[in-house]
């Protein structure tokens, strides 16, 4: 009997009269399959704990394609320095195109002026390529620089450029191309997410410079250099957009390619 009541009960509903009455081949067996029961249980909480970590490797790689390269502090540094160069530069370069293929069995290949200089294009490039931090600071730089006397804006600089009728396109430059630069690192580069990002930084520089302009026409009236503020509007806004939207074209296939070399 004592080598009976070696092994403990399977189960509290079992009477200790029927377990002394259960052969002792039958209680080891029992044991046995006890054991094996237990072990096998801690097997299954292994592979529970293995495949909680596969699903996780599994999340992060199809969630892989979707994440943006983010940059860190010294490339935030080198973009904000190019694109503060760059809009510095295409400020007096301007835009140019040849003619579409259409037109040239009647008048061959030529060279026309889009109306319009680099410069939006330099700041829309620093958001795709450098991200939000990188245009902020780029443009705000620009935009500093250009008050404190040095002649880097289209009809020179100092303060008192404050009351030119395109200043608020300045200003514009920086709100336009954080929230370029903040759009276009939302996910890896694609086509889309770069077209509407320029797009949407386009149309931030275009508003802002109307309400300032707008602004600035009724509390000063702009004395002779402009007539009236639909002329303003016209010739900051309307007369060159044909030209800026062909270089916001432009720019989103370069930024898409550069991304695509150092990102991706």
């Amino acid at each position: 009997m004592s080598n009976l009541r070696q092994f403990p009960k399977p189960d509290a509903d079992i009477t200790d009269f029927e377990w002394e009455r259960t052969p002792w081949s039958v209680q080891i067996l029992i044991n046995r399959l006890q054991e094996l029961l237990r072990q096998k249980q801690k097997n299954l909480e292994s592979l529970e704990l293995e495949n909680q970590w596969l699903r996780e490797q599994l999340d992060l790689q199809l969630d892989k394609p979707f994440q943006s390269h983010t940059p860190s502090p010294p490339e935030v540094i080198l973009w904000a320095t190019i694109g503060l160069l760059l809009t510095i530069g295409s400020t007096f370069v301007q835009a140019h195109a040849i003619n579409g293929p259409w037109d040239w069995h009647k008048h061959g290949i030529q060279i026309q002026t889009l109306e319009a200089s680099y410069q939006i294009g330099a700041v829309l490039l620093t958001g795709c390529v450098g991200g939000k931090n990188a245009a902020l600071l780029s443009q705000l730089a620009y935009v500093i620089l250009g008050l404190t006397w040095l002649p880097i804006f289209e009809r020179g600089g100092g303060w008192d450029y404050v009351t030119e009728p395109g200043f608020g396109y300045l200003l514009g430059f920086i709100a336009g191309a954080w929230l370029c630069g903040y759009l276009a690192f939302k996910t890896k580069a694609r086509l889309q997410s770069l077209t509407l990002s320029c797009l949407v930084g386009f149309g931030t520089i275009h508003l802002i410079g109307i309400v300032y302009l707008t602004v600035l026409y009724y509390w000063t009236g702009l004395g002779d250099k402009i007539n009236s503020l639909v002329e303003g509007i016209t010739i900051y806004s309307i007369y060159p957009l044909p030209g800026q939207l062909a270089i916001v074209c432009a720019v989103t296939l370069v930024a898409f390619g550069i991304r695509k070399l150092m990102f991706s």
